[in-house]
């Protein structure tokens, strides 16, 4: 199996972009999103302070924008019609200069230009001019959300891709429970699982191999015991201790798509309260699990499983919708939330992944990756959901 988007898929998307521009009465376009650009070009690339753009031109020519270092890793694995290039930032000449003369040399000049955002942004540092102050166009229209929504519906290959993330993310966790002991800290078992399953993936998978991303792991991220109660919890390096409960999470990048894979693990034994808080959480992603149809809503989702919190009693204990789209990035749009009234598709790619959050006790959450069908869903995700099989 090709282990990559091919480049013919590239090109489909770029021809589907055209035709939005066209939608949007846009001549020309200049994209700064990293996910966007590698979407639509194969390139693949970390941002820094240095500026990095995609810009199409009135006559549909794909350019890229970078700074020198990046040049000839562009022209190697960049989809696109021309690669140019700027000394350095800031440099001597601002690298928003070299922009500007590049769409005043390509046309953009009186033209309708479609931006999804007016300029290059960084937390590193960077500093520069916007778009609009630079070049007089007759318009600039938004396309703010274009391109996402264009990831919304994964091709049969982007599936691939994913299910190829889930088998890794699966191998992952195997190594990570079975590592999982009491008197053990999250760091020593989560490193051993994660390198273990990489070796096993790369000497798989072979060189055809790209991550563009993170390889295989499988980590707690600080949720063990009580501090499992913090949906967002961080590695604090703590130790196991019998009846903890934890709540992992573990995947793979397989050409920059990803899967989620989280299970309620218990160390050594269960009471009785954790018993019941999982049975809760269960029966919730049951409850969304069997909601997810096309033609619904993401609300409709949501709002099934909060009917099912509140008929539990158990609302104010739960904070965070039930789940969100998945692709090149870990969180995407839609969202199975109540103010998100997105149509559900066949080839979306979902989250599922209601949580219930006990202080003192600890959090218990699922999360599975799930395909969207015709008629229904398909389970990416198969690590085993019973309580039975999740003691450690």
């Amino acid at each position: 199996m090709l282990l990559a988007i091919p480049k013919g898929e590239f090109q489909e998307r770029q021809q589907k972009f055209f035709h939005k521009l066209t939608e949007k009465n846009c001549d020309a376009a200049v994209i700064f999103s990293v996910t966007d650009i590698f979407y639509l070009t194969g390139f693949h690339f970390h941002p820094t302070e240095r500026p990095i753009g995609l810009f199409i031109d009135p006559s549909q020519k794909v350019h890229l924008f970078l700074p020198a270092l990046e040049h000839e890793h562009a022209e190697e694995y960049g989809i696109v019609d021309h690669v140019h290039s700027y000394p350095e930032y800031p440099g001597i000449k601002h690298p928003m200069e070299y922009l500007k003369e590049l769409l005043l040399q390509y046309g953009f000049e009186n033209k309708t230009v479609g931006y999804d955002s007016l300029g290059y942004g960084s937390s590193m540092g960077y500093r520069g001019q916007s778009i609009d102050q630079m070049i007089t166009v007759k318009e600039f229209v938004s396309l703010k959300w274009v391109i996402e929504e264009m990831r919304y519906v994964k091709s049969d290959k982007e599936i691939e891709l994913i299910k190829e993330s889930c088998r890794w993310g699966n191998l992952a966790h195997r190594l990570l429970q079975k590592y999982t002991k009491a008197g053990l800290s999250e760091i020593e078992i989560t490193s051993k699982a994660s390198m273990e399953a990489t070796m096993a993936m790369i000497e798989t998978l072979g060189s055809e191999y790209k991550p563009h991303g993170q390889t295989a792991y499988a980590i707690f991220r600080g949720q063990i015991g009580p501090e499992s109660a913090f949906p967002h919890a961080v590695t604090q390096n703590l130790v196991l201790r019998k009846g903890d409960t934890l709540v992992t999470g573990a995947a793979a990048d397989v050409f920059g798509y990803k899967s989620e894979l989280e299970r309620t693990m218990f160390v050594e034994e269960v009471s009785k309260e954790q018993e019941k808080y999982f049975q809760h959480m269960y029966e919730a992603q049951d409850v969304a699990l069997s909601a997810i149809k096309p033609g619904i809503p993401y609300s409709a989702v949501e709002a099934t499983v909060q009917k099912y919190f509140k008929e539990a009693g158990i609302t104010e204990l739960t904070s965070h919708h039930t789940g969100h789209n998945i692709g090149l990035l870990g969180h995407e749009a839609p969202f199975f939330d109540l103010g998100d009234h997105t149509e559900i598709k066949p080839g979306m790619v979902v989250t599922v992944e209601p949580g219930i959050y006990v202080k003192g006790i600890g959090g218990f959450r699922h999360s599975d990756t799930v395909l969207v069908t015709d008629s229904g869903i398909e389970m990416l995700t198969y690590y085993p959901r019973d309580l039975n099989s999740l003691i450690c």
